[in-house]
């Protein structure tokens, strides 16, 4: 059963990071595809496109791997189902001084920390990304 579909789409990408796999796939969702999205984006991962398997939509996920440097160190789940984790626009934590990304779901959709101070929108913090 799952309680965090998000949270075990983080599981998948650290894990496959730490092994060195080079793409996972997952199950389809538009928070996870926007998650992905931003992701690509910020450089952490190669890349991600929507596939269909089984007849299934499916996430598949290029990850940055065989380099000595990894470009993803680590994925924190901040908000959580048993405790949601809210934050205005002035309030969006910076992730290690700015090295990593803070990503919230807004009114305007899933956006990443700096972008939602851009817009000044609040939302869910969804996670941190470094």
């Amino acid at each position: 059963m799952q309680t965090d579909p998000l949270a075990d789409f983080l599981t998948q990408i650290r894990n496959a990071s730490r092994a060195d796999k080079p793409e996972i796939i997952a199950p389809y969702s538009r928070v996870k595809s926007d998650v992905a999205a931003i992701l690509v984006k910020e450089g952490f991962i190669n890349g991600s496109e929507v596939v269909k398997i089984d007849d299934k939509q499916r996430l598949r996920l290029t990850l940055k791997n065989g380099s000595k440097q990894k470009a993803l160190h680590g994925l924190k789940r901040v908000s959580k189902p048993g405790l949601r984790q809210y934050v205005g626009a002035p309030d969006i934590p910076r992730v290690l001084g700015g090295l990593g990304v803070a990503i919230l779901s807004t009114s305007k959709g899933v956006l990443s920390g700096h972008e939602a101070k851009k817009q000044n929108v609040g939302g869910e913090l969804l996670l941190y990304v470094w």
